[in-house]
């Protein structure tokens, strides 16, 4: 599937009918490790057509010298969602980088959007970053960019970072990620914070993003549940795969009370 958004014709794939769910992946890769972790955690929920856009400068879409910030990217994919969902209300899902966008699009148009799951959130007050360590596996297995990136080392986690990581590193339009990343800070908006259901992942080991910012999240979503996950690192997704789907089967359950009208407003009670 390609949208073309003004200038930026965005790529994406999508799985499934009903509700949209815009899963949205990190710096450096593109729609294909967001499709590999998240569509095992969400294809078991009925009605939700998952839609994995390859985000701008990564992946099939270009990112042309109009986008020059990170406000950029957001206003593009704004526009990306509302023609995919057709108008609907859509759940957000990021990673890393994909959480950075996924915040301030909530923030933007919090009415279109159902649900907010961060996973690894890059933020702007990160923090206590841990060093990067060994879990699991093997120190030896992998190259470099898989040992800075997984603390699980093993056949199975280097496999995968080779089919769903790795082949989109070619494809970066390393340019264009640098020109957008000299105006990173997005634009503050007044708008009160994100109401609706929350999901905030980090994970312990974290050495990219750390959790100590993710967890200040919580103060600032009034609807969040927090989880910080041991043994756990930036490459999350992968390694607790299993984790991560119950996480999420919480988040979209909340989600469907909030819609049928079990929950109290924001105010009344909690959700």
């Amino acid at each position: 599937m390609d949208i073309r958004v003004g200038r930026v014709v965005v790529h994406a794939v999508e799985h499934g009918t009903g509700r949209p769910v815009l899963v949205l992946h990190g710096a450096g890769v593109d729609h294909r490790e967001a499709e590999a972790c998240f569509e095992p955690a969400l294809d078991g929920a009925a009605g939700l057509r998952r839609i994995y856009p390859d985000l701008p400068g990564m992946g099939r879409t270009a990112a042309p010298e109009t986008l020059r910030s990170a406000d950029d990217v957001v206003d593009t994919l704004l526009r990306f969602a509302d023609e995919a969902a057709g108008g609907a209300s859509y759940l957000l899902v990021g990673h890393s980088a994909g959480a950075y966008f996924a915040q301030a699009m909530a923030a933007r148009r919090p009415a279109r959007v159902a649900g907010l799951a961060l996973v690894c959130p890059l933020l702007p007050g990160v923090r206590d970053v841990p060093e990067h360590r060994l879990v699991a596996g093997s120190a030896d297995i992998g190259d470099d960019v898989f040992r800075s990136y997984f603390v699980i080392r093993t056949p199975e986690m280097l496999e995968r970072h080779r089919r769903y990581v790795e082949p989109a590193a070619a494809l970066v339009d390393r340019a264009a990620l640098e020109r957008i990343a000299e105006h990173w800070t997005l634009t503050p908006g007044s708008a009160p914070a994100y109401p609706g259901p929350t999901s905030v992942v980090a994970g312990r080991l974290d050495s990219t993003v750390g959790y100590a910012a993710a967890v200040d999240l919580v103060g600032h979503y009034p609807h969040a549940s927090l989880a910080v996950v041991d043994d756990a690192g930036h490459a999350l997704p992968h390694e607790r795969p299993q984790l991560l789907r119950a996480l999420l089967a919480d988040w979209l359950e909340r989600v469907e009370r909030v819609e049928r009208g079990e929950c109290v407003k924001h105010g009344e009670g909690s959700l």
